[in-house]
């Protein structure tokens, strides 16, 4: 039977007072922020000529609009990087139940985006509850891993049977708008749960499965939602465009054929509007070189459809060439490697699952997004974390980049025992577990 850690530690008086940072926040995850947002504002300018005609502040109002987002986002991190990491133990269950309200709202109210509901208008601003369930599922796998953590390592059945169970809800309010993200909400949470210390008998157990839910709901689902690709290329906004008939197996389909191809070259290929934004993603990559054309002088952001959000690594690749194409990699790579290494050295369970799980929601998305953009996958919609346009995307991403600053500097890594038990005084007893990936 599994015996889940409770450590004999009394609570002092650092539990009811402001705990004070054990470092200064980390400048790694600062500079690879600054970078990312530079990015985003050049590349956003030069992605969005679509946009720029129906803009009432003329040739600069999508790049006006876009970095009001990003100082919006600057804000949201500074506060909460200012704020210690056990406060997430509170909110979590507050965020994880609001993610869920809006997202069973929005399936039955929201707005139809590129043939499916997706967003709902709130005081003025467009909201896409999808990014906040995928918040939600790297916050609530860290809070149940650090609770259920056991004695001899490992996490208690009941802790990776909940965790599941959480994703798959998830995956079921999500899969009505494509199979990306409920693939990206199984990725995190099986790497988390590596890293949380499950056992491989239980992962393999919940990999399994995963897999069936996932056969399940794609033989069971019959949605009204039409092909992205060709949504996307024809503006498809309204209800009464839908296939009634295809449902959701029938577009999954659909896009794994027009992926596996008939062995045809792409460049031979005649362009429809059902592979416009594949074909000219690849274009533009093509035209990008090894150098690039400079930002600013891209010739396919004009037809390629989405340039500025789901297909805007194409048009990085096409500006800064196969270099700024790797740079802009090694960027979300860096992100992930340095979270790995505070999540390392952390000495409580908590604080290393939140910042692994933030940089893993973060960086699985990136990956996710240069993958069908280069043609690894089939085509999806899939936001490139903090550089694509959206309101809602660049408020999550900062949120999660708020949360990694928040633990690298609350958490103690430097090994004092004397740090180490005042840490833990100030958590929680149900989450004061030992961190199982400490070196």
């Amino acid at each position: 039977m599994d015996t889940v850690i409770t450590p004999d530690t009394t609570t002092s008086d650092a539990q009811t007072k402001e705990y004070a940072p054990v470092a200064k926040a980390d400048k790694h995850i600062w500079g690879i922020y600054i970078f990312l947002c530079l990015i985003s504002i050049i590349e956003l300018y030069s992605a969005s000529s679509r946009e720029v005609a129906s803009s009432s502040l003329g040739v600069y109002g999508p790049i006006i609009r876009h970095a009001g987002m990003l100082v919006a986002g600057l804000g949201i991190i500074w506060v909460i990087q200012r704020t210690h990491y056990r406060r997430f133990r509170l909110i979590t269950p507050i965020f994880v139940f609001i993610s869920i309200a809006m997202m069973v709202y929005v399936l039955g109210f929201g707005e139809y985006v590129n043939g499916a509901r997706r967003s709902f208008n709130f005081c003025g601003v467009t909201i896409q509850p999808s990014e906040f369930i995928k918040l939600s599922a790297a916050l609530i796998i860290a809070l149940i891993m650090s609770k259920s953590q056991i004695k001899g390592g490992g996490v208690s059945t009941k802790g990776v049977v909940t965790s599941a169970c959480f994703v798959m809800l998830f995956g079921a309010l999500l899969i009505k708008q494509g199979m990306t993200n409920t693939i990206l909400l199984m990725s995190i949470s099986l790497s988390m749960m590596v890293i949380g210390g499950v056992e491989w008998r239980k992962f393999f157990t919940v990999l399994g499965t995963y897999t069936l839910f996932f056969a399940i709901f794609m033989l069971i689902s019959h949605g009204s939602q039409a092909d992205p690709a060709e949504s996307a290329t024809n503006q498809v906004t309204t209800e009464q465009s839908y296939d009634e008939n295809s449902g959701r197996m029938g577009t999954w389909m659909a896009r794994i054929e027009r992926f596996i191809g008939d062995g045809k070259p792409k460049y031979l290929q005649p362009i429809d509007a059902k592979n416009r934004q594949e074909m000219y993603a690849r274009m533009a990559q093509a035209n990008g070189g090894i150098f690039g054309v400079f930002p600013g002088n891209s010739r396919e952001t004009a037809r390629l459809p989405l340039a500025f959000s789901d297909y805007i690594y194409s048009i990085i690749i096409e500006d800064m060439g196969l270099v700024g194409g790797i740079f802009v990699l090694i960027l979300y790579l860096w992100l992930l490697a340095r979270a790995s290494a505070i999540a390392s050295r952390c000495s409580r369970a908590f604080p290393a699952l939140l910042v692994i799980g933030m940089a893993v929601m973060i960086v699985f998305q990136a990956l996710f997004h240069m993958a069908i953009v280069s043609g690894v996958f089939p085509v999806s919609g899939q936001p490139l974390p903090l550089i694509s346009k959206g309101g809602t995307s660049i408020l999550i991403t900062s949120i999660a980049f708020g949360v990694m600053l928040s633990v690298s500097r609350y958490s103690v890594r430097s090994g004092k025992r004397q740090e180490i038990r005042d840490e833990i005084n100030s958590l929680p007893e149900d989450v004061r577990a030992e961190n199982p990936t400490q070196l």
